[in-house]
């Protein structure tokens, strides 16, 4: 295959088309063990980050927010008791099953302020400046097209309102990468008990490894057009909380 039309899933090299479609095959094989495996994988900690993530949100009483990839709906539950009744929290994903979990699981806190949307991050059924806050958790590096679905948030926000990027990282310390790049070793036959499925867990740990570090990141959130590009480490780096901010003059229409 040629490179410059190809993407990678993990550490293959595959067409946009078809990563789609393989990313699509792995949750809707771990959807309804999605959350038992992240408390596993990340030893619970991933429900701290995420609300350290909604801390630096900004989002208020009334305001609409966009959670994007918002798979089993942790980060929407969390959104709908900041944004209140007044405000709403859209559930976009593009995979049905892991949304019909998140569905069932909000409904059954009576969360009627999240609504849902499937659709790819690419191209986003939403109006200029719709939101006054989005966010990202551990999705990011299952997208097709990164700088197109970054571009696309910056399109749909509102000047001055932010993006939340929270995502698996690069530690900085070597002996720590290495401790961790262990523990991940596990994750596949952690993932074939838990969920039945393996492979879906051998493609997380590569889709971590081929995720661009965080300065890198940065750059990409610049380059879109996101102004005020700021990353907080976690856990030394394995993990990484990004903000940007839509300026007043990007000029999109």
């Amino acid at each position: 295959m040629n490179d410059s039309h190809s993407v990678d899933f993990g550490h293959r090299k595959v067409s946009p088309d078809e990563k789609t479609r393989l990313v699509g095959d792995v949750f809707e094989q771990v959807a309804q063990r999605y959350d038992v495996m992240n408390d596993l994988m990340s030893l619970g900690t991933h429900r701290l980050f995420k609300r350290m993530t909604v801390e630096m949100s900004g989002a208020r009483p009334g305001h609409r927010v966009l959670d994007l990839a918002g798979g089993t709906g942790d980060m929407a539950a969390l959104f709908a008791n900041v944004v209140g009744p007044a405000g709403s929290v859209v559930l976009a994903d593009i995979n049905p099953q892991m949304m019909d979990v998140g569905r069932e699981r909000l409904l059954d806190r009576g969360l009627g302020q999240v609504t849902y949307c499937q659709s790819a991050a690419e191209s986003l059924p939403f109006a200029e400046q719709a939101f006054d806050c989005a966010v990202i958790a551990f999705g990011l590096r299952n997208f097709t097209d990164k700088h197109s679905a970054l571009a696309e948030l910056c399109r749909v926000l509102k000047p001055g309102a932010a993006l939340l990027v929270l995502e698996f990282s690069k530690a900085e310390n070597p002996l720590l990468q290495n401790a961790y790049a262990a523990f991940q070793a596990l994750w596949p036959g952690m993932g074939k008990l838990v969920t039945g499925d393996a492979a879906s867990y051998q493609y997380l740990v590569e889709s971590i490894a081929k995720h661009p570090g965080q300065k890198a990141l940065k750059v990409m959130l610049e380059d879109v057009g996101f102004a005020d590009v700021e990353y907080h480490n976690l856990l030394g780096g394995i993990a990484a909380i990004h903000r940007g901010v839509r300026p007043p003059d990007t000029g999109r229409t």
